[in-house]
């Protein structure tokens, strides 16, 4: 058996961490068993599914470099194929036409819940084998069995079992022709070969319902694994009061795919110990059987950690790739000043995120104006002859390495009999026009010769200026 497992969200609204969690686990079982994974856009509500939903899903899904083999398959060009497997399905005696209008439906239920009864479908059209009638509208309702029940070894879960008596004749198709979820996702189940179905627990109650009409198929359903669902500190449900409203906001708020992935791995799955998982090391590790019964609790400040984490230790290739964006969203001509890859090396260590990142990099790429208030206290009349006698040194200095610049510092430190920060936060204020930035040699370096001593000449006009 080639294992196949799917992803098949709703396009009705942003994609959240829950969503690409199972979609994740989904990719990694189908990986780990050397099989396929499909992506399947259930768009059948199309009063709620937008195209730009299905976009997020689709860049989602690229973004965190979730391949898949086959699809996005729409269920929305697939009409005409549930229409005749629900037409098959009366012709074997497992559906049927249901003509009960919605008063009667609405009086049913009423009496149902005066009864304290649970509200459902009395059979009333079960047993009549009604013929098609285009002068009057119809369901069709699957025959689903009164008695026994519907028992299934879940991955996650463990034994479950649901008596059929506590089932409805749910409709398969509505009366504008529309398929419903629950057969649609049946009949693609059965159509693309799913040998795995991971999900949230919030789908368990559609299982037998789906197994149902899978037997009616005389197929064998898939191996379900449902997962718990994402809780936030608070206890309650995962939502945008938590974080961000969708994954591509983690991208848009600088977050790396790698910390999103590591992440998510281990909100609710471990290994031993591992906190850290390569992609190849999850794909070795991982198995459904690992995932934990119990809600996993979103925790912002790790998921923060993992992101340093990787900033610091991922190739500066990637991590410039990914900063692109977020540079051209803040409008940052990167062209103008040190390659990406230096600037991630320079400032790694200092940034939780790409946005942080990029922020922090105006300096080395565009002007600034002012100098911050709380850095106007380094650039005193009394530093003035340092400064011009470094601005001498450094005019004089033929290569601008690392160690040429940091020896400069260093010699006219020495030279005042001053602490190497006593010579360094001037210049650091006086380039860069804050007090924060990289070790003041990498700084310079990064600034160019030309750019460094045009702001040392701004700075010294400016310490001139108090003395006016």
């Amino acid at each position: 058996m080639t294992v196949c497992t799917r992803f098949a969200p709703s396009p009705t609204g942003n994609l959240h961490l829950g969503g690409i969690r199972t979609a994740l686990y989904s990719w990694l079982y189908a990986r780990n068993h050397g099989g396929k994974f499909i992506l399947r856009i259930e768009d059948t509500d199309q009063e709620r599914s937008t195209k730009e939903a299905t976009q997020i899903i689709i860049d989602s899904m690229n973004w965190l470099g979730l391949n898949y083999d086959a699809g996005p398959f729409y269920q929305t060009s697939r009409f005409d194929f549930y229409r005749k497997a629900a037409e098959k399905l009366i012709t074997e005696g497992s559906a049927y036409r249901c003509y009960c209008s919605k008063e009667r439906l609405t009086e049913l239920r009423e009496k149902q819940l005066a009864n304290k009864e649970k509200p459902k479908y009395d059979g009333h059209c079960r047993d009549k084998n009604l013929p098609a009638d285009k002068d009057q509208p119809f369901v069709i309702r699957f025959k689903n069995d009164k008695e026994g029940s519907v028992d299934f070894e879940d991955q996650v879960m463990g034994p479950l079992s649901f008596q059929n008596s506590e089932l409805d004749d749910l409709i398969i198709i509505r009366t504008d022709g529309f398929p419903t979820y629950n057969f649609c996702v049946v009949v693609d189940d059965l159509d693309m070969k799913i040998t795995h179905v991971i999900r949230g627990t919030d789908h368990i109650n559609n299982t037998p319902r789906q197994i149902n009409i899978f037997r009616a198929f005389k197929a064998e359903p898939p191996i379900y694994g449902h997962v718990p669902l994402i809780l936030g500190k608070d206890g309650k449900l995962l939502s945008k009061r938590h974080g961000a409203a969708s994954v591509l906001q983690y991208k848009e708020e600088g977050f790396l795919p790698e910390a999103i992935l590591n992440y998510l791995i281990r909100l609710g799955w471990s290994h031993k110990d591992q906190e850290i998982f390569s992609r190849d090391e999850m794909i070795k590790l991982f198995d459904v059987k690992d995932i934990n019964k119990a809600a996993a609790s979103f925790d912002p400040e790790k998921l923060l950690w993992l992101n340093r984490h990787y900033i610091k230790t991922l190739d500066p290739k990637i991590v410039a790739t990914h900063l692109v964006p977020i540079m051209q969203e803040l409008r940052i001509n990167y062209q103008n000043g040190p390659t990406l890859e230096e600037l991630v090396v320079a400032l790694r260590e200092r940034a939780e995120t790409l946005v942080e990142m990029a922020t922090k990099s105006r300096c080395f790429y565009e002007e600034f104006e002012n100098y911050q208030e709380e850095a106007k206290q380094h650039l005193k009349p009394e530093i003035l002859p340092i400064i011009k006698a470094l601005k001498q040194t450094l005019e004089n200095l033929p290569d601008w390495t690392d160690e040429n610049l940091h020896q400069a510092i260093e010699d006219i430190a020495k030279q005042f009999d001053l602490k190497l920060g006593k010579v360094a936060q001037p210049i650091r204020v006086a380039v860069t026009g804050t007090t924060v930035s990289p070790p003041l040699n990498v700084t310079l370096r990064l600034l160019g010769k030309q750019r460094a001593l045009k702001r040392i000449d701004a700075a010294l006009v400016y310490i001139g200026q108090l003395l006016s």
